[in-house]
């Protein structure tokens, strides 16, 4: 009898070790995605450079075609010839990021701590007293930076920071403060004026990453850089600009968005709190987060429990 009770007792023990490891490998086998707002698989940032007088078309035409944009400023070289006033920072941009790329565009690089924290939190200071916005990403002056530059400017208020590394591809960045961009206006072209065989390469390389962009059915974010001056000088680089914008913009399965308010998203997904066995999900953030579980869509609203 004892023999018998002792074998029972095995026999469910090792039942439920078999259940429990089966429910284990069921939980464990859910796969989540996140999901730009909205429930888009797509989103589009375009950030722009220096803040010389040529944003002032770039920002109209930006306006037009209802797309949002991402302008680094360097505060010092404001009111200098060939750059923006002081005075129309906060009405130019509205809609619109304003974000550092340092007070006087040096190479960070090959300046000490105490001058790379001074290069980023000057600009800041002045940018967020222009914009009357808190200013928090910033885009490295010439794309340069390495790990010392990295470790200087974290713990100042800057949440994010853009290379010059084209990715070319769609990738959501792993490390903000070394953000790789998909790439730059156009590739390489700088449309030189013979309309050199390199330029048409180039452009024709950009237009085929937009347009595997624009056919994805993945998780996709497109980040353009460049700069609003390299517009200028030939009537051709505008036209360009213009014809890529109307390409992109207003459609509906585009989430346009600032480099701060996409990682603002990310960060209020990365903090959503999933029971155990992932059937209730709490969102802490302020933000309604968009998630795919196991082919289905789900919106955690701001604050909201859910159960899935």
């Amino acid at each position: 009898m004892k023999n018998i009770i002792i074998l029972t007792s095995f026999l469910f023990l090792s039942c439920s070790l078999i259940g429990q490891s089966n429910n284990d490998k069921l939980t464990s086998s859910i796969r989540i995605e996140m999901l730009f707002p909205e429930g888009k698989y797509k989103a589009l940032i375009l950030s722009f450079d220096d803040g010389m007088v040529a944003d002032r078309r770039l920002v109209k035409l930006m306006n037009d075609y209802g797309l949002k944009g991402t302008f680094h400023l360097n505060s010092n070289r404001l009111d200098t010839k060939g750059y923006l006033t002081k005075g129309e920072i906060k009405n130019l941009f509205t809609g619109h990021e304003v974000s550092v790329h340092s007070a006087n565009h040096p190479g960070l690089s090959d300046l000490s701590k105490n001058d790379i924290i001074y290069e980023v939190v000057e600009d800041r200071k002045e940018l967020e007293k222009l914009s009357g916005k808190t200013v928090r990403g910033m885009a490295y002056p010439f794309g340069n930076y390495n790990d010392f530059v990295v470790d200087a400017i974290s713990g100042i208020g800057i949440e994010y920071a853009r290379t010059v590394a084209d990715s070319y591809n769609f990738s959501i960045p792993k490390n903000f403060l070394r953000w790789e961009p998909s790439i730059h206006q156009f590739g390489k072209a700088y449309f030189i004026p013979n309309d050199s065989a390199n330029d048409k390469k180039e452009l024709a390389s950009f237009y085929k990453l937009a347009g595997d962009f624009l056919k994805s059915e993945a998780l996709a974010l497109f980040d353009v850089w460049g700069h609003s001056w390299e517009n200028d000088g030939d009537g051709n680089r505008w036209v360009e600009m213009e014809k890529f914008f109307k390409l992109v913009a207003k459609r509906n399965d585009i989430h346009y968005t600032t480099q701060i308010d996409l990682v603002d998203y990310i960060n209020a997904y990365k903090n959503l709190k999933f029971s155990v066995d992932k059937k209730n999900v709490k969102n802490l953030s302020s933000i309604d987060v968009y998630i795919k579980i196991d082919g289905k869509t789900y919106k955690i609203a701001a604050g909201a429990t859910l159960a899935i």
